[in-house]
């Protein structure tokens, strides 16, 4: 699912609202009793004549890693951990948001106008400074704004960018605000991992209800973090989840914790818990485990026990789990995961949780240790 589901939709919602006036929020301007929330924004908007995720598809690189403008929703999200000579952690995130705004391209008088909109957060994690910076940023696919190109790849909103050669890596990210930036660059590292039913991701039993769905689980990364002036020198690895599709949650589902994590020994796995109202797991949730020669083990919900440990309560309203117990007993299995920092909430437009964490544990007889990221989104709620 990433569990990427939350800007798509802001996007669903806002964007034919604000498109025409070119609208940019920032996440201090908008008041919590204005904020969208998950559930809400279901089925909020007409889909007929998209494109849908209706059964397998072939994957060809590298026109896949860039854009699907048949389908109303997309999304490039890019996480990763890295760390400076001293040691000193950091986190980041950049991800971009594409939303159709009509099928077919429509003829326009304005330049300014737009068939796509998109959107953009940046998040970057000091773990040694106790800090978490992020930042949102809207714009339409119009006057060079915003846009996205396969060949070569080049995804941007603004100044915000993912950028590589006609065979896309090594990618090159670029972001940056008042008080913090990355300059990174990325190597493939791990050949593509198809979700799903080779890359078709369904989220429910309903028809269409799914996406197409890949991750590269783990690229090779360096280059320079800027907090507040000063730069660090860094290296580590990042995750990118790529998805696109026409659907949304289904109507009992209130959203999801999404995990991905890297272990020291090369190992890497990826899942989604999609909760219904009622707290319950939904039998639609999927993980992979990816072993280091780049093989992959599907898992489904059943085999994947996640336990809560503890919780993080934000000073905004709601609480998220904080800590968290997962088992796969018939891979003999077993992780303890920790963020690297309580407060990673994102207080935009909607309002989730997306952090750095660190996880210890066993496969099998081995132990295992590593980083990741998790999200967690239908948690949020409103301090009236």
């Amino acid at each position: 699912m990433s569990g990427k589901f939350s800007a798509l939709f802001i996007l669903m919602v806002l964007f034919p609202l604000c498109t025409a006036a070119g609208c940019r929020f920032s996440e201090k301007k908008e008041s919590a009793s204005s904020r969208l929330e998950v559930g809400r924004t279901l089925g909020a908007e007409e889909d007929t004549g998209y494109a849908r995720a209706l059964e397998p598809r072939g994957f060809a690189f590298p026109r896949d890693h860039g854009p699907h403008p048949d389908f109303k929703t997309e999304w490039w999200y890019y996480t990763g951990n890295l760390e400076d000579e001293e040691g000193r952690r950091f986190g980041y995130q950049l991800t971009f948001f594409r939303v159709a705004l009509a099928p077919q391209p429509i003829r326009r008088s304005s330049n300014w106008g737009a068939r796509q909109a998109y959107m953009a957060h940046f998040a970057l994690t000091d773990v040694a400074g106790d800090r978490f910076f992020y930042d949102e940023r809207f714009s339409r696919g119009a006057m060079g704004l915003a846009g996205a190109e396969s060949v070569p790849f080049h995804v941007w909103l603004e100044d915000w960018q993912a950028r590589g050669p006609a065979e896309t890596f090594p990618t090159e990210l670029s972001a940056s605000t008042d008080t913090a930036a990355i300059d990174l660059s990325l190597r493939q590292g791990k050949p593509v991992v198809l979700q799903g039913e080779k890359g078709l991701s369904q989220k429910s039993a309903e028809a269409g209800n799914a996406s197409y769905y890949y991750s590269l689980t783990r690229m090779p990364t360096q280059g320079r973090i800027r907090i507040e002036g000063k730069q660090y020198e860094v290296r580590g690895s990042s995750w990118l989840d790529r998805e696109w599709s026409t659907s949304a949650l289904a109507a009992d589902q209130q959203g999801w914790d999404w995990f991905a994590l890297q272990s020291d020994d090369g190992h890497e796995l990826m899942y989604y818990q999609l909760r219904r109202q009622d707290g319950s797991a939904d039998p639609a949730s999927r993980g992979v485990l990816v072993t280091p020669d780049g093989s992959t083990l599907p898992l489904l919900g059943e085999q994947l026990q996640l336990v809560a440990t503890s919780r993080w309560r934000s000073p905004r309203g709601g609480s998220y789990p904080s800590a968290w117990r997962m088992k796969v007993p018939d891979q003999d299995l077993e992780l303890q995961i920790t963020p690297l920092l309580s407060d990673q909430e994102l207080d935009v437009t909607i309002r989730y949780w997306e952090g750095a964490v660190r996880f210890s544990g066993h496969y099998g007889e081995r132990p295992l240790t590593g980083y990741g990221y998790v999200e967690l989104t239908g948690y949020a709620k409103d301090n009236r």
